[in-house]
């Protein structure tokens, strides 16, 4: 009984009608075709205030790092995770300290506002 029980009431139809089993996740056509690694991180959480290798540092240790980063590596990319609360000027100052100190790229993943 046990066995014939499990048997009618044991297909994924009667289970959960609602889920099938094929799910595949949904995938966003061309989305690695402009996909580049980067080479160096970084973290802006604010105004004079970069998170660098797991250091605390300011704007001026900032740039002193980006120039040491990239010194006899041309074509470095730098992606800079920007805090929401960061200004237009702090960030176009981080994009000039990187093109001076010799990075190629410049990438920014901005959080979210909460």
């Amino acid at each position: 009984m046990i066995a014939l029980f499990f048997i009618l009431f044991g297909s994924r139809f009667v289970l959960s009608p609602g889920l099938g089993v094929a799910f595949e996740v949904p995938a966003m056509a061309n989305a690695l075709e402009g996909a580049v690694a980067t080479d160096v991180v970084i973290a802006i959480k604010g105004a004079d205030l970069a998170f660098v290798e797991g250091a605390k540092v300011n704007f001026a240790g900032l740039r002193q790092y980006l120039i040491n980063r990239a010194a006899g590596r041309p074509g470095l990319r730098l992606l800079v995770q920007a805090d929401a609360t960061l200004t237009t000027r702090d960030l176009t100052e981080v994009y000039d300290m990187a093109r001076a100190a010799g990075f190629a790229f410049v990438q920014v993943a901005a959080e979210p506002i909460r």
